[in-house]
């Protein structure tokens, strides 16, 4: 069962598809009837902070790929093993970073 699937969520949802339209979703979906996407949305900038961020955020890879498959393969074929020590360090290490973080 995965994390917060709820039985009563697809019930839920299969019961919304067929209740009727309320009037304010009918007078939205004719005020918006044909315009397109671009003209019923709105206008978003961004400054040039947060694209010098994104951009460096894509040529910054923290992501292994190689390294990723070699440890998909090990646990595939039951060879990985957890070293609990370095978990164990590295929680704390995190865990005082976000502390020190937090007080300021």
């Amino acid at each position: 069962m995965k994390i917060g699937n709820k039985p009563d969520l697809q019930q839920t949802a299969a019961a919304a598809k067929q209740a009727p339209k309320s009037a304010t979703t009918v007078a939205t979906e004719e005020s918006t009837k044909g315009l397109s996407e671009r003209a019923a949305g709105v206008p978003v900038s961004f400054s040039s902070s947060a694209r010098a961020l994104d951009s460096q955020s894509r040529t910054n890879t923290d992501f292994d790929a190689d390294r990723v498959k070699a440890m998909r393969e090990a646990i595939a074929n039951g060879s990985f093993r957890v070293n609990a020590e370095a978990v164990a360090d590295k929680l704390l290490t995190n865990t005082e970073e976000f502390l020190v973080h937090a007080r300021g």
